[in-house]
């Protein structure tokens, strides 16, 4: 049974109460002072918080998704894995399996769409890194057949996993359902984590004599997709978005890259790199790359390409306001910028799942198939 599943949480909450019940009946048999009553007292103590330990955390990890299968629990999960379907047209491309959209009704892919997980060889970067492309259900419609579309790369934070867009965030199902009410326009999106070089965080980062994210996210992902899809590589074709450490990549990348990314969207964004043990030293000491890394720097001391970016926040339970706020000010045509600003939402799912659904239409009216 897999980490997320729910016959696992059950049988965890139900081993729980067992064992608590277990400790009310058997404590007083164990009341005595002896050695063996003693390691019977510890050894329940002990098995009893062991169990509730392991509930609490499939709970929130049935509710995060921060880790997707045990393999990748205990950091095992490497592997780009193998192929087991056609690969899509371009070389830079491996399509390694798929699936359903998340969607109710049919199945099929003309009506829900369809989920390909894709591993993506950078030539540039020297990464290689999986991901997950949502085709929406018009991508295998007979009059579409000749269309491109605009195509949005979608980070989640770090340390989460690419399902987290699907199960968690809802993304698939939130673009079909946008589309199919007119609201936005079908759209490829691609799903993975910042954290291509696993297990170090690099902040979407070209780091000195390290993993290249920037060059990777910037070139080498976007070229690769629009080989392998019906996506075109214009900037008005591109778009990216993220939440938490995926939202500093996103503006990080679109401010940086207008020539790739037309639009970028942060949601619950830092606005500089992290640096701490999970990052490693990202600049080695160079102060340029320091100040290029941080947004707030950038806006003020480098030109600004014609961007359109989108940050969110809220007056209660988010620490980055007054930063959203200065990053705001310091925007300057030709960038634009907008905002969604909730009078309360802390740094968590349920935030970002009341988000996504108005950064998409954001998104998608800014974007363009051709």
């Amino acid at each position: 049974m897999g980490l997320t599943s729910r016959k696992v949480l059950a049988l965890a909450v139900l081993l729980a109460v067992l064992l608590f019940v277990a400790t009310i009946w058997l404590w007083p048999r164990l009341s005595a002072r002896t050695a063996r009553a003693v390691l019977g007292r510890v050894g329940l103590l002990f098995a009893t918080q062991v169990s509730l330990f392991m509930a609490v955390g499939l709970v929130a990890n049935q509710y995060f998704l921060f880790y997707g299968s045990w393999r990748d629990l205990f950091g095992q999960e490497q592997e780009l894995g193998t192929v087991v379907g056609p690969a899509a047209n371009g070389k830079d491309i491996t399509i390694m399996d798929t699936e359903r959209s998340p969607v109710p009704g049919s199945k099929q892919p003309t009506v829900a769409g369809q989920i390909q997980k894709i591993a993506i060889g950078g030539p540039r970067s020297g990464i290689d890194s999986t991901a997950y492309v949502y085709l929406p259900p018009e991508y295998f419609q007979r009059h579409f057949q000749t269309l491109s579309f605009p195509a949005a790369v979608v980070l989640t934070g770090y340390p989460g996993v690419a399902e987290n867009l699907i199960k968690g965030l809802n993304y698939p199902r939130t673009a079909w359902e946008l589309a199919k009410k007119g609201k936005m326009q079908p759209m490829i999106l691609v799903m993975l984590r910042p954290t291509v070089a696993p297990p170090r965080d690099t902040e979407c980062v070209d780091v000195p004599r390290g993993p290249q994210t920037e060059t990777f996210f910037a070139r080498d992902l976007p070229l690769a997709v629009s080989r392998a899809y019906r996506v075109k590589t214009a900037p008005r074709n591109w778009g990216i978005i993220g939440n938490s450490t995926g939202g500093y990549c996103a503006l990080k990348i679109a401010l940086h890259h207008p020539e790739r990314y037309s639009v970028g969207a942060g949601l619950s964004a830092d606005y500089k790199a992290a640096e701490d043990p999970t990052t490693g030293d990202l600049f080695h000491g160079d102060q340029r790359l320091r100040n290029r890394a941080n947004l707030l720097w950038s806006l003020e001391h480098l030109p600004q390409g014609n961007s359109s970016l989108l940050v969110t926040s809220s007056k209660k339970g988010e620490r980055n306001l007054r930063a959203t706020k200065e990053f705001i000010s310091k925007v300057r045509p030709p960038a634009q910028v907008a905002s969604i600003i909730l009078d309360s939402g802390a740094h968590n799912f349920n935030t970002w799942r009341r988000e996504i659904p108005s950064a998409l239409e954001w998104m998608s009216s800014r974007l363009s198939a051709e």
